[in-house]
C-alpha cells in the first residue's frame, strides 16, 4: 500500500512515557491504516492503557510525534478530540439514568440538537440491542448490556477513530462474541478501531494488526498469520491414502514424523508460501501427490511465552 495515497489514521514515532523512575513507554513506533482494527496485546501493567490514554488526549507523552485522524496531537489536542471516541475499560455509563438518557446526554455534551439526539439515541439503541431497556435505568443492566451502551455513547460523535481499552474484559463468551460482531460492523462502515487486549482470542478474531507490548516496548508487530510464524513448532502436515507413497515423501522430504495415525507426517516448517511451496515441488519431482495438505502455526499463546516469557491470561479466561 502506497502510504502516501492513505494518511494514517494514527502514526506514532518515539512515544516515550515515564512515571517517576519507571519507564512506561520505551520509544514505541507504529501506524494504524483507516479503517482497519490495530491491536496492542500485552499483559496488565505493559502499558496498554497509559498507549491509549495519551492518544485520546488524556496524558501527556514526554516524547516522540503523534498525529491521529491526520491531526498532530501535541500542538492540535481539540481537533484529535473531534474526531476521536474511547471506551474504557471502566464504563462512563450513568448508572442513575436510563440507557435513553446517557445517550441524551452525550448528544448535549456534543451540541447536537435535541431532535437530531433523539433520533441517533433511537438508532443507536437499536443497533445495540438495546431498545427494550431503553427506558429501564442502566443501573439494572447486565455486564454486556453496559458494555454496549458505552460503546453506543462513544459513537454519539460520529467519530472516525474508535479506541476500545480492553473493551470486553470481565465479559461472558456470549457477551464478548457479540461486542466482536459488532466491532466489525463499525469497521465495515469505514471507523478506524484501535483496540488494547491480553485476550489472544479477541487479537486473532479482529485484528488486521497486531503489535505486541512489553515492558513498555513493542516486541513484535504483524498479521496474526506473520507472528505466528516467528514462533518454531508449525509444520505441514500431509495425509496419504498409502504406505508407499508415504514412505517416499519420508525419503524425500527428509526430516518428518508420523502423527495421528500411520498415514500422516509432519514436516517442520515455518508456515510461510515458500517453505510449502518447496515441499510441495520436492513431492512433485518424485511424483508424489499427497491426499491432503494442511498448514499448522503455532497459535498466538505460543507466540506471547516465546516474545515475553510470559502467557497471557487469555487461555485460562476464555475457558
Amino acid at each position: 500500500m502506497n502510504h502516501d495515497q492513505h494518511p494514517a489514521a494514527i502514526t506514532v514515532t518515539g512515544l516515550c512515557k515515564s512515571f517517576g523512575e519507571q519507564i512506561v513507554l520505551d520509544r514505541i513506533d507504529f501506524r494504524v491504516e483507516p479503517g482497519s482494527i490495530f491491536a496492542l496485546l500485552g499483559p496488565n501493567g505493559a502499558g496498554k492503557t497509559t498507549t491509549v490514554q495519551i492518544l485520546s488526549t488524556l496524558l501527556r507523552a514526554d516524547g516522540g510525534d503523534v498525529e491521529v485522524g491526520g491531526h498532530d496531537l501535541a500542538t492540535r489536542p481539540d481537533r484529535v478530540r473531534s474526531v476521536i471516541g474511547v471506551t474504557g475499560q471502566f464504563s462512563a455509563v450513568d448508572e442513575l439514568l436510563t440507557g435513553r438518557e446517557n445517550l441524551l446526554l452525550m448528544g448535549d455534551l456534543r451540541h447536537l440538537p435535541r431532535s437530531e439526539s433523539r433520533h441517533l439515541a433511537d438508532e443507536l439503541l437499536a443497533k445495540f440491542d438495546l431498545t427494550d431497556a431503553a427506558d429501564k435505568t442502566a443501573g439494572s443492566y447486565s455486564g454486556g448490556m453496559t458494555r454496549r451502551l458505552d460503546l453506543a455513547m462513544t459513537l454519539v460523535g460520529g467519530p472516525s477513530v474508535i479506541f476500545l481499552d480492553e473493551p470486553t474484559v470481565g465479559l461472558d463468551p456470549r457477551s464478548r462474541r457479540a461486542m466482536w460482531d459488532i466491532i466489525r460492523e463499525l469497521v465495515r462502515g469505514g471507523v478506524t478501531i484501535f483496540l488494547t487486549t491480553q485476550y489472544l482470542e479477541e487479537a486473532d478474531q479482529l485484528a488486521d494488526r497486531i503489535a505486541v507490548l512489553h515492558r513498555g516496548r513493542l516486541v513484535a508487530e504483524g498479521t496474526a498469520d506473520q507472528l505466528k510464524r516467528l514462533v518454531p513448532g508449525g509444520y505441514i502436515r500431509l495425509d496419504f491414502t498409502d504406505r508407499d507413497q508415504l514412505t517416499g515423501a519420508a525419503q524425500v522430504l527428509g526430516n518428518t514424523a508420523q502423527v495421528n495415525g500411520e498415514l500422516t507426517l509432519a514436516v517442520p516448517s515455518d508456515g510461510g508460501v515458500r517453505s510449502v511451496r518447496e515441499v510441495i515441488d520436492r513431492l512433485d519431482a518424485a511424483r508424489i501427490e499427497p491426499a491432503g495438505l494442511s498448514v499448522h502455526t503455532p497459535d498466538l499463546d505460543d507466540v506471547f511465552l516465546a516474545l515475553t516469557g510470559e502467557h497471557t491470561t487469555s487461555k485460562e479466561n476464555a475457558r
